[in-house]
């Protein structure tokens, strides 16, 4: 009996005297594993920020300082002499007054009524939005400016949707400015309701012509420096 049991006794204490090595191994392997979780975790936020940062900034906008644009030559020739859709052959040589277009912007041809009724030289437009525009009018028989207010009360007279810009205006500013030969321009800008418009306006040849910009408030907010650029860049022959 005892020559059976002393085998038993003797792999029972092997046995004890080797567990505590075993339980060793696993502790020291923990202690990386759980050090790297937070900067794991850390970076996947900051890229997920980054992501969701990027996605949701604002586009850029639209009023792109690489804007292309092409010089229109425009005749101011009365109805009588108007030479129907496409006037004359040779507008750069009869011109009286040029102002840039946008590229991509299209011409909306006049009619000799419109231009014997409301005095509508030229128009072009936005396509993707045709209220956006810019146009030009003169009147025959005016030798120089008169008061600023009396020449936007004048222009407001032949056209019904500047009246309305006018009496719901949130504001209308107006100054005057001479060009580098000391041509007289008076300018007005008017803030209206859903609206806002740019006019220029001159006298020369006895001629009075008064430019415009004009574009809703969305459009406005949007391409703002392209449509300030139009408004400026209008002049009569002789001035540039």
């Amino acid at each position: 009996m005892a020559t059976i049991l002393s085998p038993s006794a003797r792999f029972s204490s092997s046995t004890a005297t080797q567990r505590p090595p075993q339980n060793l191994p696993p502790l020291k392997s923990q202690h990386p594993i759980s050090s790297q979780k937070p900067l794991l975790a850390t970076l996947t936020a900051t890229i997920a920020a980054t992501t969701i940062l990027t996605a949701t900034a604002p586009p850029p906008s639209l009023a792109d300082p690489a804007q292309a644009y092409r010089l229109y030559y425009g005749t101011a020739a009365s109805a009588a002499n108007y030479g129907g859709y496409g006037g004359n052959s040779d507008k750069k040589a009869s011109a009286e007054y040029v102002y840039d277009v946008p590229e991509g912007w299209k011409e909306r041809l006049v009619s000799k009524v419109e231009k014997g009724t409301n005095g509508t030289d030229s128009e072009f437009y936005n396509p993707k939005k045709r209220t956006e525009k810019e146009y030009l009018t003169f009147l025959a028989g005016f030798r120089q400016l008169a008061p600023k207010d009396v020449v936007l009360n004048n222009l407001a007279l032949s056209d019904v949707d500047l009246q309305d810009l006018i009496s719901g205006a949130d504001s209308v500013k107006s100054e005057e400015k001479n060009d580098d030969n000391g041509q007289l321009y008076y300018v007005y800008e008017i803030d209206g309701v859903g609206k806002h418009s740019l006019i220029k306006v001159t006298c020369a040849k006895n001629k009075l012509y008064a430019h415009f910009v004009n574009a809703p408030t969305p459009e406005w907010n949007k391409d703002e420096e392209t449509l300030r650029h139009l408004h400026e860049s209008f002049k009569t022959v002789g001035s540039f």
